[in-house]
């Protein structure tokens, strides 16, 4: 893993931003431009809760409460890889000691290894970090499905999507490493949404062709530069999963249920069989949405040892809590004012959605209710926000990273409840957003048919270096990391999805 952090430095090497002499970074036109706006100040009233009780979910409706977060320091990242935390200022995973930000490939630290490694230990934690309990990366924690987009969205029904599989972005430094594209699945229709099993030797695939596949994670210790292109080995594959697109997809933290949704208004709840790499049982259809599902994720309730489904999106816009073990939907959300076009949980009772009407709403079950809400400013001299299309928390659940439409991407420090900076890593749309593994960098897809990776190391409130790392001949529309190893997975309008990883060294 650590050499793998490196190789990916290395993507950064000798940029350097003209005005910030104190940063080795420029940016060379042939890679990408980047626009950034700093904004220092709060742009929400109130805070969150400070609570480190364990509090059960209750299943009964009530009105919404919202609570108060208290002030903390700016958040700040170490400068190096190589340098240990800052004495005085721990708030931002990247500081803490590298034992409690063990990489997924090392050793469990004893002090770690009983932390949530089963169902029947796992617990809704709080989300105030007081005792710094979500310092390391967990894959277990990453069950949340990325933004997925409306049926108003063209690319739905584009009849004119190129079939040209993606390829990598113009590299003007031959040295510098790149992500080769491994394996390429094609599709006759847009490729909405690929996600990873938790245990990473499979993922799975849905499409605008109403297709359901689940293909294998192929062996990349013989990747070289030179690799031709491949289609995945498919272990599974259903047509007519759903009467319409498949919009999204998403795991439970132990991968035995999968869940989808389509424009067909519906939710399809499954349960999975790692061994066998197939769906078992008789899946439960859900309709208690009147729209487009737009994106699912998974929690956990260690009261009842069971699973819970979150959904949402157009409609009603309304959030619905699914309790898996009974297949009844017990709980509607309601707050947000336009379709709910992503949703993250990050670990415990918590989690956050974004949505058209230009918010950022953050849930607690503990309190059946919005606890927060935050509108992403990405033009500071209007003040304006945006239609948010992505969301994603960072594992310590307190950095924010929100993905606009006007292709603005924001940071907001959760606990300190302000944005730290405004940047544009794309040209349109941002439709994805997720944290390496290791939590250093930050992948983001956007409609300007490229993945970008930006170096989140050093001080958060300045210029960010991005690089264009794959790039399809289409609209990207979703990308998503690989639990343990630097490979991920994107999804788009030019009808495929395709694997790229880094070659070993």
């Amino acid at each position: 893993m650590a050499a793998a952090v490196k190789r990916l430095d290395a993507l950064f090497r000798d940029l350097k931003f003209e005005g910030n002499e104190s940063r080795r970074y420029s940016v060379p036109a042939e890679i990408i431009e980047v626009t950034h706006t700093v904004d220092k100040k709060c742009d929400v009233h109130g805070g969150r809760r400070g609570s480190s009780g364990s509090v059960t979910v209750h299943r009964r409706g009530s009105v919404p409460t919202v609570d108060v977060m208290p002030p903390a320091a700016s958040l700040r990242r170490r400068d190096s890889l190589v340098l240990g935390a800052p004495v005085h200022t721990m708030s931002h995973p990247s500081s803490f000691p590298s034992t409690l930000r063990r990489d997924s490939l090392s050793p469990v630290p004893p002090h770690l290894s009983q932390r949530r490694d089963s169902l029947s230990k796992r617990r809704f934690s709080t989300d105030s970090l007081d005792g710094l309990r979500r310092n390391s990366w967990d894959p277990s924690r990453r069950g949340s499905s990325g933004s997925s987009v409306g049926c108003e969205d063209p690319i739905w029904e584009d009849p004119t999507a190129k079939t040209k599989a993606g390829r990598p972005a113009p590299e003007p430094n031959e040295n510098r490493p790149r992500f080769i594209a491994v394996t390429t699945l094609e599709d006759v229709q847009a490729v909405r949404c690929a996600e990873f099993h938790p245990n990473g030797n499979i993922y799975a695939v849905g499409s605008n062709s109403k297709t359901l596949r689940i293909c294998a994670y192929p062996k990349l210790s013989d990747l070289r530069e030179d690799h031709s292109t491949f289609q995945p080995t498919v272990l599974f594959k259903r047509t007519r999963h759903h009467k319409g697109s498949i919009y999204c997809m998403a795991w439970t933290p132990v991968g035995d249920l999968m869940a989808t949704g389509s424009n067909d208004k519906t939710v399809k709840l499954m349960r999975f069989n790692p061994d066998t790499s197939n769906l078992e049982g008789q899946e439960i259809e859900l309709t208690m949405h009147d729209g487009t599902v737009r994106d699912v994720c998974f929690l956990e309730d260690s009261s009842n040892k069971s699973s819970l489904l979150i959904s949402g999106g157009a409609g009603d816009c309304k959030i619905y809590v699914t309790d898996c073990a009974t297949g009844q939907a017990y709980q509607a959300l309601s707050g947000h004012a336009g379709h709910v076009l992503s949703l993250y949980n990050w670990g415990g009772a918590m989690f956050v959605s974004g949505s058209h009407d230009r918010t950022v709403r953050f849930w607690d079950l503990r309190t059946r209710g919005c606890v927060n809400v935050v509108t992403p400013i990405t033009n500071p001299q209007s003040r304006q926000g945006n239609p948010v299309a992505a969301i994603c928390v960072d594992p310590s659940g307190r950095l924010l990273v929100s993905g606009h439409e006007d292709s603005a991407c924001v940071l907001y420090d959760i606990r300190g409840g302000r944005s730290l900076q405004c940047f544009k890593p794309h040209t349109s749309d941002v439709r994805s957003i997720r944290f390496s593994p290791s939590a250093f960098y930050l992948l983001t897809a956007g409609y300007d048919n490229k993945m970008v990776l930006t170096d989140l190391q050093g001080d958060l409130t300045t210029p960010l270096p991005s690089v264009v790392v794959a790039q399809h001949s289409d609209k990207v529309i979703s990308g998503r990391w690989h639990p343990t190893e630097f490979s991920f997975l994107s999804t788009s309008a030019d009808k495929t999805a395709t694997l790229w990883a880094l070659p070993p060294l």
